[in-house]
């Protein structure tokens, strides 16, 4: 079952008879869905795509494609114009009952396709300095990251999930020296922490950890060695701890690439020599500069300092360079509202190492702010500082965060009322679209129970107005994931779940599932089973569960 792409084959086809084929390109071929149902099922704009193309009136294209169009019966019962052009379609009941069978057939793999079988992505995400706890800005940037790579692997893109680990350089230094400072005045003597060093809570615990395990091993150290030692095992913890708390979170990166990886084989020096060797470098004021202007930044910028030190940005063009190396066709980066000025140069580096613009691109998700009360919350009840991830999961639980964090525009910032995410009522859309599947789930059990069985044979007696919406929402359910992977907006996924719930608690309203009328009993069950699928498979790309019971 691919409605879609039927029509699309066949509105190729008339167009082709029209005369217009060579006039039409992909992008020309929108298929949508009617913001009023009695506009139809499926909708396109194509003929007032073409007009300017073609140098005609759009309804009169529309006209000449439609006399072309060969509709199948079992497909299609009509086809109408509708306002300056458009071409709408009204999906034939048979064609819609069956729908149902076939999505019960699908079972977990419904809403999945081979759309772009044989592309390769990589989502690079959260990579937050391992210097402390992930915080909310991070929890917000996993689970985008996360449902993201979902959708792509949902229309059929192999895609890899990667942590980049920034384990080298001065901030790593400067946890080493923090963690020494409390390690230090935890034996009794004081040394304070430096003015520019990190000050959380949690390094006073590990020391207080470290005292009570390793007692004084090493303040005996020289202090230099001292240093580089705590920084080593600071590193380590710190990642350790954020690992733990991004599998709690349900999140498992394929790869955690170190920034030290690329130092120790000097990849950064490498492409240094490169650009110098392209002449895409320059010396100026003692400094080592990037021709970036030439590519679309605003300005060029510095690789080396006039110190000699290479710029964070040369370590990270190495790094990125490492993707393409990696064999992918498209990388994506998941930033903070922060690195906003940042695109623009590392966009450049990638055009400059000869990588296509569309290779390579930055996803900004907006900052949060969270509120309890109607007030906002700035500080972390526990420590008094910033908000961590892990206690926002441990206050609103793993699946309200995700899908709170997944239910905006990634462009926008993100309210999330921590009241709301609690709640267990129909105001939580979580709760909402959970208790819709569980409702169902209630359904099919007390069905067993009667040994009462979903029958597709008895499709044909759906045809009241509920039970053809319902089944017109979860067939929407395979373009509803097309667009949200290929528009990269998750919101979509969680706005249509949302839908899903309000039409299926109408139908529920509306119809009594298990009647006695044994055929009718039999193709509703047919139809929920259908509908607590689709809610399922949904909720899995969301990494929310989808429980049985509330």
């Amino acid at each position: 079952m691919d409605l879609q792409n039927h029509i699309r084959n066949k509105l190729e086809n008339a167009i082709e008879k029209s005369g217009f084929g060579t006039a039409v390109e992909d992008y020309m071929l929108v298929l949508e869905k009617p913001k009023q149902e009695n506009f139809g099922d499926i909708s396109t704009p194509v003929a007032m795509n073409l007009a300017p193309v073609v140098k005609q009136a759009p309804r009169q294209i529309a006209q000449r494609i439609v006399d072309q169009f060969e509709i199948d019966p079992y497909y299609i019962e009509k086809i109408e114009l509708a306002g300056p052009g458009f071409i709408n379609f009204f999906l034939s009941k048979k064609c819609l009952q069956n729908a149902v069978a076939q999505i019960n057939e699908q079972g977990r793999t419904y809403g999945h396709s081979d759309l772009h079988k044989g592309k390769s992505a990589q989502f690079e995400f959260v990579s937050a300095n391992p210097t402390g706890p992930l915080n909310i800005v991070s929890a917000r940037a996993a689970a985008v990251g996360d449902v993201l790579s979902n959708l792509q692997a949902a229309i059929g893109v192999d895609v890899e999930r990667e942590f980049y680990v920034n384990d080298a350089g001065r901030q790593i230094r400067l946890l080493g020296a923090s963690l020494n400072s409390r390690y230090m005045t935890e034996l009794g003597h004081d040394e304070p922490v430096p003015e520019d060093g990190y000050h959380g809570h949690y390094l006073k615990e590990l020391a207080e950890e470290l005292v009570q395990n390793e007692g004084d091993k090493y303040a005996a150290l020289d202090k230099e060695k001292r240093l580089e030692a705590l920084s080593r095992l600071a590193l380590e913890e710190m990642l350790k701890r954020q690992k733990k708390s991004l599998q709690h979170y349900r999140l498992q990166f394929d790869n955690w690439y170190r920034e030290s990886r690329l130092r120790q084989k000097k990849a950064h020096l490498k492409l240094l020599d490169l650009f110098k060797e392209k002449k895409l470098a320059y010396e100026k004021d003692g400094a080592i500069w990037f021709r970036s202007g030439d590519f679309g930044d605003e300005k060029d910028r510095v690789l080396v300092t006039r110190e000699g030190e290479p710029t964070y940005f040369l370590v990270d063009i190495a790094y990125h360079q490492t993707k393409y190396e990696r064999r992918f066709d498209k990388v994506y980066d998941i930033w903070g509202p922060d690195h906003h000025g940042y695109i623009g140069r590392m966009q450049a580096a990638m055009q400059a190492l000869g990588h296509g613009k569309e290779s390579f691109q930055v996803i900004i998700v907006q900052q949060v702010n969270l509120f309890r009360d109607g007030k906002v919350v700035k500080m972390s009840k526990r420590a008094g500082e910033i908000i961590e991830m892990d206690e926002l999961i441990e206050e609103v639980g793993v699946d309200a965060a995700r899908y709170f964090f997944a239910d905006r525009r990634l462009s926008q910032p993100l309210d999330f009322d921590i009241d709301l995410a609690k709640k267990q009522s129909d105001e939580n859309p979580v709760y909402y679209v959970q208790y819709a599947h569980a409702r169902i789930c209630n359904i099919l059990r007390f069905a067993r129970e009667k040994e009462l069985e979903p029958d597709e044979e008895a499709l044909s007696l759906l045809n009241n107005e509920s039970e053809m919406s319902l089944i017109k929402k979860v067939i929407d359910f395979v373009d509803i994931v097309e667009k949200a992977a290929l528009n990269l907006e998750p919101h979509r996924l969680t706005n249509y779940l949302h839908e899903l719930a309000t039409v299926f608690h109408r139908f529920y309203h509306d119809n009594r599932v298990v009647s006695e009328d044994a055929a009718l009993t039999g193709a509703r069950l047919a139809l929920v089973t259908a509908a607590r699928q689709v809610f399922a498979n949904g909720l899995e790309i969301l990494g929310v569960s989808a429980p049985e019971n509330m």
